[in-house]
């Protein structure tokens, strides 16, 4: 201690060691310095350092890509939502006196909901895969109630298709094709909840208007079905609905990508732009020919396919969306930081 001396403010002319304690306190009680910073941040001032920009680590993706693949998965959210609304339309056909238009969407229903269920096999990679999800049910898995929609929608519309070709069993069929419409309402939007309850940016921020999305895009491909297949004289209500539900699929799918935040980006990228300017397009068309075919059939026709198309197109461009916010680490960060700062923003 030679040629130091103890003073008020401590040890005079002395080395501090490597295990001092170094000036880090954030308040009114730590060093001058950091109480200085601590007084400006208080006041609102600009931070003499600029905020940090973002990087990630080498710019690797910060969670995985989502393992399903197209054309399987796109193909199992459109086909199970043109299966689920076709047994809607279907049920509401048969009770007015439509049989024609009916039997046509029981058809397709139930081929719609056959290949669904095939794509989704595909992409598990066995059926044993499919089986192992019925084992249990749980309620807050989307997933796990998926699996438990689909086997009795497919049960139920099996039968209704059936009965309907045959001509057999006619009140089972009625009860059938009842039952199909009620577990279809589910089977057409639960795919959206599937998604959405991902880390995947541009599915999980687009949550709030993607099952209206998912819906409308389903009854808009089911009302395409009965364009294309019902005779003319049968179709007047589902030329309506084509009509309504294929506009509200091309104003759903902005609102949707615009409550995406910063993941609307990923909708504007490689194929998933390429398929939304696609089903825009097409829908549009399916919309226009389908209000113009009152009495022609090739022309009503034309538009029902242009809706089924539209439909299509519009789940595989928010699957390569979902692709593509998957990839880049700012749509997974940037918004995680807006939150945080908000937060702490609103505790002040």
């Amino acid at each position: 201690m030679s040629g130091s001396g103890v003073t008020r403010e401590g040890l005079h002319a002395v080395a501090p060691g490597s295990d001092a304690t170094t000036a880090v306190g954030t308040g009114p009680g730590g060093s001058d310095l950091a109480e200085r910073r601590w007084r400006r941040r208080r006041r609102g001032e600009a931070p003499m350092v600029p905020e940090a920009t973002f990087r990630s680590y080498y710019g690797k993706p910060v969670i995985n890509r989502p393992v399903w693949q197209a054309p399987d998965i796109p193909g199992y959210l459109f086909l199970g939502g043109l299966a689920g609304a076709g047994s809607v339309v279907a049920a509401g056909a048969q009770l007015t006196g439509r049989p024609g238009l009916s039997r046509v969407l029981k058809l397709g229903a139930t081929g719609a909901a056959g290949l669904s269920f095939a794509a989704l096999v595909h992409d598990l990679g066995r059926p044993g895969r499919f089986l192992n999800m019925l084992r249990t049910f749980k309620v807050t898995s989307p997933m796990s109630v998926g699996s438990w929609l689909l086997t009795a929608y497919g049960g139920a519309a099996t039968v209704a298709a059936a009965s309907e070709v045959t001509g057999m069993a006619r009140p089972v069929g009625l009860a059938a094709t009842v039952a199909a419409a009620a577990v279809g309402s589910g089977v057409a939007t639960y795919t959206a909840a599937l998604i959405s309850n991902t880390a995947v940016p541009a599915w999980h921020d687009g949550y709030r208007a993607m099952p209206f999305l998912f819906a409308s895009s389903a009854m808009s491909a089911a009302a395409g079905l009965g364009l294309v297949g019902a005779p003319l004289g049968e179709v007047a209500p589902v030329r309506r609905l084509g009509v309504v539900t294929g506009l509200g699929e091309l104003v759903l799918t902005k609102v949707m990508e615009r409550q995406s935040g910063l993941a609307r980006e990923a909708f504007e990228e490689g194929r998933a732009k390429r398929y939304g300017q696609a089903a825009e397009v097409v829908t549009l068309a399916g919309v226009v020919l389908a209000a113009a075919g009152r009495e022609r059939r090739m022309l009503s026709a034309l538009g029902g396919a242009g809706l089924l198309a539209g439909s299509a197109l519009t789940r595989f461009a928010v699957f390569e969306a979902g692709r593509n916010s998957a990839d880049d680490p700012r749509y997974t960060i940037v918004p995680q930081r807006q939150r945080l700062e908000a937060r702490r923003a609103a505790a002040t």
